[in-house]
């Protein structure tokens, strides 16, 4: 396998190299942060064809074995070897699962417990990837940890990927902005296509790899089941916003908001949403229709906030997401010490406290903070929807 200089082909990748840069590379050490996955596969091969002395290095932070009795975190790790010894780089395996546990599983169930719905990857990238995990690559001598997140670095801004679809930024608003001073995001400016196409061109051992999906590092299980070992859940009632008794629920941690399947509760009319979460009298508040107004919502406070560009004062407008996959909304932001009042030009379906808003001016990612508060619904503000929005 080639991996010398090779500009054409760098070039043909997005990057363009001098051979100049690329022996001024050659002093500099990228630890790559190995998942057994196929993008940071490609990230640990950018990183090499670009002259740097590269190292893997792979981290266990869950241990548990799966229902067939295998390992993923063994399973993803031999691929990690399969990869680096394609790529004639040294790799090593370092083990977080006790700070996993302590710094983000915990507030994870600790915020189930009391009837949220947390992030637990916004949690995992601030307190282990970008805290313990950058730590230990910097102790091990490395002028970067590179990873293979799909965003950018723009002298040291967080920003926007190129494919819009696989964009991770909502995720590592909450990184401390100085860490990103000795971070690199190889395949930001790729789209995905393009970053299998370079797996399959240079035969990566994970070129045909599936997408890792689910809880950070915990991987895709029946969620309600997995909760279920850590919590106990306590049953009451579904009722409607009128207080009627529709059904039982097994626990108000195991819903949340804006939810429609897993309810067990039919008849007639359009389907029934989860709208609120009564966990002072164990209750789950249901309402008929996509469109509810009890789904809707103008604003929210958020608090913990982290800014990742200049901290903002006073009123501004902006962008913010309130889930990963949810298009930018225009809103408006208020500054009051350490909380935010956001009031969105439109209504908001399923506002839910303990997640995270995060705010973008442009590509940029200026920052974001956890939703500690709503304000009342519409059906609560006995208003009706707005036609079109």
């Amino acid at each position: 396998m080639n991996l010398s200089f090779q500009p054409e082909l760098l070039a043909e990748y997005g990057l363009t190299l001098s051979e100049e840069q690329y022996l001024q590379n050659a002093s500099k050490t990228v630890i790559v942060g190995m998942s057994g996955g196929v993008d940071s596969s490609v990230t640990a091969l950018l990183v090499k064809l670009q002259g740097y002395k590269v190292l893997g290095l792979f981290m266990k932070n869950w241990d548990e074995t799966n229902p067939d009795g295998s390992c993923s975190a063994d399973n993803d790790y031999q691929d990690v070897i399969k990869v680096c010894e394609k790529l004639d780089i040294p790799y090593y395996s370092v083990n977080f699962v006790k700070e996993y546990w302590d710094a983000v599983f915990q507030e994870f169930l600790s915020d189930y417990r009391q009837g949220f719905t947390p992030n637990p990857d916004v949690l995992c990238n601030r307190e282990i990837k970008f805290k313990v995990f950058y730590q230990r690559a910097r102790l091990l001598g490395a002028d970067f940890l590179a990873t293979g997140h799909y965003c950018q670095l723009d002298q040291h801004q967080l920003t926007k990927a190129i494919d819009q679809n696989k964009d991770q930024t909502y995720f590592l608003y909450a990184v401390q902005k100085d860490v990103f001073e000795h971070v690199l995001f190889p395949i930001g400016h790729l789209p995905k296509p393009k970053v299998r196409e370079l797996a399959e061109r240079f035969d990566l051992a994970t070129k045909a790899k599936k997408d890792s999906t689910g809880i950070c590092f915990i991987g895709e299980r029946n969620f309600k089941n997995f909760l279920s070992q850590y919590i106990e859940g306590q049953a009451g009632n579904f009722v409607d916003v009128s207080g009627k008794v529709l059904g039982k629920h097994d626990g108000v941690c195991f819903y949340t908001l804006g939810q429609r399947k897993g309810m067990g509760i039919g008849g007639p009319g359009e389907a029934w949403f989860v709208v609120a979460k009564n966990h002072e009298h164990n209750e789950v508040v249901l309402a008929q229709g996509d469109d509810h107004p009890a789904l809707y919502a103008d604003g929210l406070e958020a608090i913990e906030l982290n800014w990742l560009s200049k901290t903002p004062s006073g009123t501004f407008k902006c962008k913010a997401k309130v889930r990963y996959r949810q298009p930018e909304q225009d809103c408006t932001v208020v500054v009051q010490g350490d909380k935010v009042i956001v009031t969105f030009d439109y209504p908001q379906r399923a506002l839910t406290p303990r997640q995270s808003v995060v705010f973008y001016q442009g590509d940029n990612c200026l920052g974001g903070g956890i939703i500690s508060e709503i304000t009342p619904n519409y059906f609560e503000l006995g208003k009706p929807l707005p036609e079109k929005f």
